[in-house]
């Protein structure tokens, strides 16, 4: 039968009794059976614990740009693990450590939660954040800013009352020519000059 439709003899289970045996294209079934076993494991993604280092006395440029980092590998669904590294006399004033520590926290307040607080370990104090979880079927939803609208009030003004939008110039209305005068050399029409 399987000659006759020039197809493939296929044994699916050799220890049924009897065997059981498809007619099929042997070709295309491997092809589909590999590119669903590659759609299944692109979907799987291993996360992984990234680390960030910080000081007791960073610099805000310094603590923004590292925590820049710590977005992406949160965003990519990894836990990242803070580390805040005493020296010397440092070691002495682990509150400095503290307020870094939530500086972190208030920064990647929106992609990330606590996993385990602060804690000290000898020279260094450690946080673990992981990502929140995203709702299925929503897109870069962790990380989404919201920006605030401008407020109506004007500066100085009472609450309430509206502010005029300034518009563009190409949106300006254009004052009316005057037909009465006479056109002057170049074909520019002169303005009338307001009465005193």
């Amino acid at each position: 039968m399987a000659d006759e439709v020039e197809l493939d003899l296929v044994e699916v289970s050799p220890t049924a009794r009897p065997p059981v045996c498809k007619i099929l294209d042997f070709g295309k079934f491997k092809y589909d059976t590999r590119k669903r076993e590659q759609k299944s494991g692109s979907k799987k993604t291993s996360s992984q614990l990234k680390e960030l280092r910080v000081r007791p006395a960073i610099d805000k440029h310094d603590l923004g740009y590292r925590l820049d980092q710590g977005r992406k590998f949160l965003l990519a669904g990894h836990k990242v693990q803070v580390v805040c590294i005493f020296r010397g006399r440092q070691m002495r004033h682990p509150e400095h450590g503290y307020a870094v520590m939530n500086q972190v926290i208030e920064i990647l307040a929106d992609v990330a939660k606590i996993e385990s607080k602060a804690k000290m370990m000898g020279r260094r104090m450690t946080m673990l954040l992981s990502p929140l979880p995203t709702k299925p079927g929503t897109k870069g939803t962790a990380g989404s800013t919201t920006t605030k609208k401008p407020s109506s009030t004007p500066v100085g003004g009472q609450p309430g009352t509206p502010v005029a939008k300034p518009t563009p110039a190409s949106q300006a209305p254009k004052p009316a020519p005057n037909p009465t005068a006479a056109p002057a050399a170049g074909g520019a029409v002169p303005q009338e000059k307001p009465s005193e």
